[in-house]
């Protein structure tokens, strides 16, 4: 997804790195898993401490804080131009690649490309809309991930802006992470339903409706203030926080989550935030260091949020209707082919249509 660092803002820290390009890798396995069925890679990559977009999110979440927090730590007078001027730099960031992919959607899907049902297409992808307050499906699916970072990106800096009004930077930031963290748990609280707890349910209306899963991002605005304000105790005890996320990992797999509504539709994406926020000052301490495995992570690092665009809905939804497994041997052979198309596809995406918009950004 969309948390590559600003360079204008920080230098890459390698850690972070690390974390997103294990965020994606979760992610692309899970999505071409299926062709794999029945053999070792069918379990790749076997250990994942972590959900995929929930550590992205928080990623995103301590990008976008790091960003604000030196902002206004600069300038305490944060105003409406500043507000707009981070907004055309996320937008710029994040926009170009969206639309590009929605419209590449838009075409398989209604030369029928793909399975997926043109009919759920709406004016309502053009502005993140689409799962604002409610579930959809059928058409460009992971972009319900991208709606809940876009309208972050709006709410975040806005509740910010309001709280500098009445309190100092410090206190203000943290009132801001604690309102965009409290409200959307209280929002699934009042969905939540005993009568509806199978997971399809708990997916569709909570896990990707805007609303009830902004707090994720919220985590990773708490991360880049206890980082930026508490510099010492976020490295002295990152591995207690290393050590506490692997211990919750196993803690949050032994929960039966058919049994405990409350806990599936109120407290367990709270859980998954806080389990992916363990694993980030860790991550934050290591620097850059030289090698071809630091090279591979951090270029895989930098094509995460094309890998993330094309892997479900463009790449797994072409294969899966028009070149289906016909035995293990073809499933193992097109699960490696998905893994390189998504790879070479997304490295074209960024080389010759992401980075220089990026660039044109930061010169203007």
């Amino acid at each position: 997804m969309s948390n590559t660092p600003e360079q204008h803002h920080t230098h890459r820290i390698f850690g972070l790195d690390i974390l997103r390009a294990m965020a994606i890798i979760f992610v692309v396995a899970s999505h071409g898993r299926y062709l794999a069925a029945d053999t070792i890679l069918y379990e790749f990559p076997y250990f994942v401490p972590v959900d995929g977009v929930d550590l992205f999110f928080v990623l995103s979440g301590l990008l976008i804080g790091t960003i604000l927090l030196k902002q206004v730590n600069a300038d305490p007078e944060f105003n409406g131009q500043q507000l707009l001027g981070f907004w055309k730099r996320r937008w710029l960031r994040t926009l170009p690649n969206y639309y590009l992919i929605l419209l590449l959607n838009y075409i398989l899907v209604n030369y029928k490309f793909t399975g997926d049902d043109i009919t759920h297409f709406s004016w309502k992808f053009l502005c993140f809309l689409q799962n604002f307050s409610s579930s959809f499906s059928w058409f460009f699916v992971e972009s319900w991930s991208l709606s809940i970072e876009e309208w972050f990106y709006i709410f975040a800096p806005m509740v910010l802006l309001v709280t500098l009004k009445f309190f100092p930077v410090k206190r203000a930031f943290l009132i801001t992470v604690l309102l965009l963290i409290v409200v959307p748990c209280f929002i699934r609280y009042l969905k939540s339903d005993p009568a509806a707890n199978d997971w399809a349910y708990v997916d569709a209306e909570f896990r990707k409706v805007v609303i009830t899963r902004i707090d994720a991002i919220g985590y990773g605005l708490l991360a880049a203030w206890i980082a930026f304000y508490y510099a010492g105790f976020w490295r002295k005890y990152r591995f207690v926080f290393l050590a506490i996320g692997l211990a919750m990992h196993f803690l949050l797999d032994m929960i039966n989550t058919d049994e405990h509504y409350f806990y599936s539709q109120v407290l367990s994406f709270s859980a998954c935030s806080v389990l992916a926020f363990m694993y980030l000052p860790i991550a934050h301490s290591f620097d850059r260091t030289e090698g071809i495995v630091v090279k591979a992570i951090t270029f895989i690092s930098k094509i995460s949020y094309s890998m993330y665009l094309v892997n479900l809905s463009v790449v797994a939804a072409i294969m899966r209707l028009n070149f289906p497994v016909k035995n293990t041997t073809d499933g193992v052979i097109k699960y490696f082919l998905y893994w390189i198309i998504v790879i070479v596809l997304s490295a074209l995406i960024y080389r010759f249509f992401e980075k220089p918009i990026m660039n044109l950004r930061d010169k203007k």
